[in-house]
C-alpha cells in the first residue's frame, strides 16, 4: 500500500522526448543506411551524378561525396556523424568521401542482427576497433612505395593516382590530360604547404582541353578606366610593384574643418591634394617597375599617368592573388611607396595579357621563385566547371598526399577484398562470439567491390565470386586483383594503374569505425523541444532581416527517405 502511495519522480521537463534501448540504436542504424543510400550510388567510374538544388534556387551537379552531403540538410542527429566524417576525410586527404560513408553505414548495417539479438554493443565496439587495427596493418603491409624513383618515374606513377581519383568524376573522360596537368601544379609549388598556390580560375566556354596551365599566376583583368588600352599589354623580365595603397586623388575627410581668412589660399589646399597623388605615382616610376598592382583602387588620374609612362597597372587585385603574385615573382606587399628598392620588386620572364574565351586575363610566366601555379579551366556550363574545379581540388590533394607520404595500394576494390580475406582467415583463429563480429566486419569490406559492380551494372555476385577465388590463392598471386569496370569481369588493378594513396584507406578504415563505434555506444537520446524551439525562435527572428521568410527551409527537401 505504501509502494502505491509514493510521488512519480519528475526529473525532466515536461514535453521532454526520450528513446532508449535497443530499439533506438537500430532507429540510428536505420538513419545512416538511409543517408548512405543517397551517395551509394556516386562511387567509382562508373558512378551517376546528383542534381541538388537548394531554396535559393541555385543548382550543384556533384559525384563528389563530401559536397553531397553538406548540401543535404540533414537533420537526424545520428546521421549527421556520417556528414562529419566525410568532411573530415574530404579536408584530410581529399578523396575518398563516398567510401568513408558507405564502409560506415555497411559496418553498422552487419551490426544490426547483432543487436536485435540481444548482443551487447561494447563486444561489437571491441572487436571492430580489434579488426580496424589489423586492416590498416594489413593497407601498410600490402603499400608499394614510390620514393627513390627518378622525377619522371614519379610523374607518371603521381599521374595515375590522380587518373584514378578522377576516373569517377565528371571529367573522367578527359582523366589523362587533367591528371599530367594537376602533377605538374602541385610539382611547381614544391614543398609549399598553402593549397591555396594553386589558384584554378573559371571562364566558361571551350571545351575542356582548352584548360590550361600556367606555371605562375594568371587572374582576371580587374575594374580599369580611361587610360588603361594606351598601356602596353606584354612585358619580358618585367619589374613588379606590389602595392596595398590607394593611387587616387583624395579628398579632405568630410568632417574636416577648414577655416581661410583668404579665397586663395583655398588653390593652394587643392594643389597640396594634387602634389600627394604626384609624389606617390613619381616614386612609382623612379622604383623602375613596369608592372604596378595595388589591392586597393587605381584611379583615372593614374591610369593615364602611367599609360603615358609604358607602365602597366592593374587595381582592385583580389588578395590571394597578390599573395600568389608575390611568392612567385619573389616581390613583397608595400604599403608605403616610400623608400622602394629593388629588394622589394618582384620580377618574372614574360608578363602579357591575354584573351581567354571572353574574359581577358593578365598572365605571369617563368616566376624564379616558381613556388605557384594556376589552373585555366574552360566547359560549356556553369555546373560543369564548378564540379570540374571540385574534381580538381580531389586530385591536387591525393597527389599531395601521394608526394608526401609516397606508398600507394592497388585500388577498384582489390584491397578492400584482400583486407576482407585477411580478417576472415583472422577470425577463424579466435573462440567466442568476436569471431561472428570481425566476420561481420570483413562482410562490410566487401561493399566497396560490390557497389563498384552495382554501378556499372555488372552482376555483383559474379564478380565477387570471381574476386574471392581469385584472392584465396595460398601464393598470395591475386592479392591485387579488383573490379575490371572496362569488361565486367576481374583484373590486376595494380599492373591496370588503378592505384590510389595508402593513406586514403587508412584514413576511410579508421574514419568509419570510429563513426559506427560512435553510434553503436549511444542507447538514449534526449530531445528538449522547449529550449529547442525557443532556440529555433530567436536564431528565426536574427535570420529573418537576413534573407527574409527563407529562413530554415531545409535545402535538401526533394530527396526525403
Amino acid at each position: 500500500m505504501a509502494a502505491m502511495l509514493q510521488p512519480q519522480i519528475i526529473l525532466l521537463k515536461e514535453g521532454t522526448d526520450t528513446s532508449q534501448g535497443k530499439a533506438q540504436l537500430v532507429s540510428n542504424i536505420n538513419a545512416c543506411t538511409a543517408v548512405a543510400d543517397v551517395v551509394r550510388t556516386t562511387l567509382g567510374p562508373r558512378g551517376m551524378d546528383k542534381l541538388i538544388h537548394d531554396d535559393k534556387g541555385n543548382v550543384t551537379i556533384s559525384n563528389d561525396g563530401a559536397t553531397i552531403m553538406k548540401l543535404l540538410d540533414i537533420v537526424h542527429p545520428a546521421a549527421k556523424i556520417l556528414v562529419d566524417i566525410a568532411k573530415s576525410q574530404d579536408s584530410e586527404v581529399g578523396d575518398g568521401t563516398t567510401t568513408v560513408v558507405l564502409l560506415a553505414a555497411e559496418f553498422l548495417k552487419e551490426a544490426k542482427p547483432f543487436i536485435e539479438d540481444g548482443v551487447h554493443s561494447q563486444n561489437l565496439i571491441r572487436s571492430y576497433r580489434t579488426a580496424s587495427h589489423l586492416a590498416i596493418e594489413k593497407v601498410k603491409e600490402l603499400a608499394t612505395s614510390i620514393e627513390g624513383k627518378s622525377l619522371e618515374e614519379k610523374k607518371s606513377l603521381l599521374a595515375k593516382c590522380a587518373a584514378t581519383t578522377l576516373s569517377s568524376k565528371l571529367i573522367g573522360g578527359e582523366k589523362d590530360f587533367f591528371a599530367s596537368m594537376v602533377v605538374d601544379s602541385v610539382i611547381a609549388i614544391g614543398n609549399e604547404d598553402r593549397l591555396n598556390m594553386i589558384g584554378i580560375k573559371k571562364v566558361p566556354g571551350g571545351t575542356m582541353r582548352d584548360s590550361f596551365l600556367v606555371n605562375g599566376v594568371a587572374f582576371k583583368k580587374t575594374f580599369s578606366y580611361a587610360g588603361f588600352e594606351q598601356q602596353p599589354k606584354k612585358f619580358l623580365n618585367p619589374k613588379i610593384l606590389l602595392l596595398n595603397i590607394e593611387l587616387e586623388l583624395k579628398s579632405e575627410k568630410e568632417n574636416a574643418e577648414i577655416r581661410l581668412s583668404d579665397p586663395l589660399q583655398y588653390q593652394s589646399i587643392v594643389d597640396a591634394e594634387w602634389n600627394i597623388i604626384y609624389e606617390k605615382l613619381d616614386k612609382c616610376v623612379d622604383s623602375g617597375a613596369k608592372v604596378v598592382l595595388s589591392r586597393l583602387a587605381i584611379g583615372d588620374l593614374a591610369t593615364q599617368y602611367f599609360a603615358d609612362r609604358d607602365i602597366f597597372c592593374a587595381g582592385r587585385v583580389a588578395e590571394e592573388d597578390l599573395q600568389r603574385v608575390a611568392a612567385a615573382t619573389g616581390g613583397t606587399v608595400q604599403t608605403s611607396v616610400n623608400n622602394v628598392i629593388d629588394e622589394v620588386l618582384g620580377t618574372c620572364e614574360v608578363f602579357e595579357e591575354k584573351q581567354v574565351g571572353n574574359e581577358r586575363y593578365n598572365i605571369f610566366s617563368g616566376c624564379p621563385s616558381g613556388r605557384t601555379a594556376t589552373i585555366v579551366l574552360r566547359g560549356g556550363a556553369d555546373q560543369f566547371i564548378e564540379e570540374a574545379e571540385r574534381s580538381l581540388h580531389d586530385a591536387i590533394m591525393i597527389v599531395r598526399r601521394a608526394l608526401k607520404n609516397s606508398t600507394v595500394v592497388a585500388g577498384g576494390g582489390a584491397i578492400d577484398m584482400e583486407i576482407s580475406r585477411y580478417l576472415r582467415q583472422y577470425a577463424r583463429t579466435i573462440a567466442g562470439k568476436s569471431q561472428l563480429f570481425i566476420n561481420s566486419y570483413a562482410k562490410a569490406l566487401e561493399v566497396i567491390p560490390r557497389q563498384l559492380c552495382d554501378n556499372a551494372g555488372f552482376d555483383a555476385t559474379d564478380v565477387l565470386n570471381k574476386l574471392r577465388q581469385k584472392h584465396s590463392h595460398p601464393s598470395g598471386d591475386g592479392a591485387l586483383y579488383g573490379v575490371d569496370i572496362n569488361t565486367g569481369g576481374v583484373a590486376d588493378s595494380f599492373a591496370n594503374f588503378v592505384w590510389e594513396p595508402a593513406v586514403v584507406k587508412i584514413n576511410a578504415i579508421n574514419a568509419a569505425t570510429e563513426a559506427a563505434c560512435l553510434i553503436l555506444s549511444v542507447d538514449e537520446t534526449v530531445k528538449n523541444p522547449k529550449s529547442e524551439s525557443a532556440q529555433g525562435e530567436a536564431a528565426a527572428s536574427a535570420m529573418g532581416g537576413r534573407r527574409g521568410g527563407a529562413a530554415f527551409r531545409g535545402r535538401g527537401r526533394g530527396m526525403q527517405r
